[in-house]
Parts: structure tokens; C-alpha cells; sequence
């Protein structure tokens, strides 16, 4: 891994841990439904979550699978996913700290392998893609969840370019057809798609967020000036004095042959 872009990591989702782990927009039902009928999880299945973050898919999931494990880089992250855990007093969960590009992990050792919001912040997609192919059983799921990027080049490349400033530990959010070619060179086939939309209030999203040099004034001021003409495809508009925007994001999953 580059070290310079794992620094970035660890910093931003050091400071991020608490807020992220408490942000409604991230973590609450309808979301993890989603996933959930997405990977149509069994009481026998082993569950792994990579780059689990604060551990809310792994509590979600944690009622309906056998055992679920959460891995992540990020030592504060893990420490929001095991007080997690503690407080819903879940006995079927564990947490390891690992990069996405080495699980620790035997081959074939999952029933259903996901990862959520984390791949725009990879910058070898493939080798995790790889990883999580190679630690999943025959006949498993494999459920990746991440937002996009526009089709349009234009509004790709300023909402990208948007996301690093507000978040330096982004690489980039990948066009859809790319996360789908994952699966396709895999030999997955196409994944089954289901979309859906991340919204804010682009007040709250700021104050969440480490921009580049603190500067929350013109992170602000990107997002308000963003309405006219929806120049980061967020779907900006204006409603009751405040400025509201929403990210667009897709669950793809499918199953690895039998």
C-alpha cells in the first residue's frame, strides 16, 4: 500500500471514528435492509465485512447469520465497532485489524463477503476485489456497496475533485460500470444492481467532515454553489433556507460459482 495514502487514511478515519459511527445518514435500517435482501443471508452463514468501520452492517447482519467478522485498518474504528457490539451484547461477532489487500483468512473460509462505502478510498480496487473473491466459499455471496460518480465526465471530475477536498483519504468513486467490471473479469458475470441515495443536509455533511486545511467555509460554499445547474450530480437544491444534497449509491452483489 502507498504509505502516504494509508497515513491519509488512518488520520481521517481517526478523527472521523465517533461522528461516523453516530451519523444517521450511514447507519440506519432502511440501509442495511437493503444490503440485507441484497445477500439474502442464512442462519448458517459465516459473514465477513471488510473495511467495516464503526460495524454497523456486521450488527445488522449479526441476528440473521451464524458468525460475522468486521476487519479494518483503523484501530478507532474498531473500537466504535466493539462498543457496538457490546451494547447490543451480540455473542456471534468478532473484529480483526487488517488491510483489504491481505485478509487473514483462509481460502474459502465465508458464506457472504461485503464491503460498504469503502472502495472510493482504495487505490488498488482489483487486489481487494481479489482478496474478498479468495476468502469467499463456493456458492457465496459476494455483496459490494459503495456510492458513484456520475456518468457525465464533467460532473465526475468536479464531484471527485469535491469529495478529496472534503475527505483527503479518497482516491475516487468509481463510475458504476467500473464496480461492475469487477465482478465481470472475476468471471461473476454482471452483479444485480439495486441503487439508492445517501441524503444531507449540507450543513451536517460539512461539520462530519476533515476537510483539506480544516477549511469548512469553502467546503460550504462548494456544496451551495453546486445547486445551480447540479454541477456535482448530487441532486442539490434549496429548501426552507438550507441547501440539501444527496450521494448515489449502489449495492451489486452475486454469487461466486458452486
Amino acid at each position: 500500500m502507498n504509505d502516504t495514502h494509508d497515513a491519509l487514511i488512518q488520520d481521517q478515519f481517526t478523527r472521523q471514528a465517533a461522528g461516523f459511527a453516530a451519523a444517521p445518514e450511514l447507519h440506519n435500517e432502511a440501509v442495511h435492509a437493503l444490503l440485507r435482501d441484497a445477500a439474502a443471508p442464512r442462519r448458517e452463514d459465516v459473514l465477513l465485512d471488510v473495511a467495516c468501520g464503526p460495524g454497523s452492517v456486521v450488527a445488522a447482519f449479526a441476528p440473521h447469520v451464524a458468525h460475522a467478522t468486521g476487519v479494518d485498518a483503523t484501530p478507532a474504528m474498531l473500537a466504535q465497532a466493539r462498543a457496538l457490539a457490546d451494547s447490543q451484547r451480540l455473542g456471534n461477532v468478532s473484529w480483526r485489524e487488517a488491510s483489504a489487500y491481505a485478509l487473514p483468512f483462509a481460502a474459502g473460509s465465508f458464506d457472504i463477503v461485503c464491503s460498504r462505502f469503502a472502495f472510493h478510498h482504495l487505490e488498488r480496487i482489483e487486489d481487494a476485489f481479489a482478496e474478498m473473491l479468495r476468502v469467499a466459499r463456493r456458492g457465496a455471496r459476494l455483496l459490494l456497496c459503495d456510492g458513484v460518480a456520475d456518468d457525465d465526465p464533467a460532473r465526475a471530475t468536479a464531484f471527485n475533485a469535491m469529495e478529496r477536498f472534503r475527505d483527503p483519504s479518497t482516491v475516487e468513486f468509481r463510475r458504476l460500470d467500473t464496480l461492475c467490471a469487477l465482478f465481470e473479469d472475476a468471471g461473476l458475470g454482471t452483479p444485480r444492481v439495486t441503487r439508492f441515495r445517501v441524503p444531507y443536509r449540507a450543513v451536517d455533511l460539512v461539520a462530519g467532515s476533515f476537510p483539506r486545511n480544516d477549511d469548512r467555509a469553502g467546503l460550504l460554499a462548494l456544496l451551495e454553489d453546486s445547486v445551480a445547474g447540479d454541477k456535482l450530480a448530487m441532486q442539490a437544491r434549496r429548501a426552507g433556507g438550507e441547501v440539501w444534497l444527496s450521494y448515489a449509491g449502489v449495492a451489486l452483489v452475486a454469487t461466486c460459482p458452486g
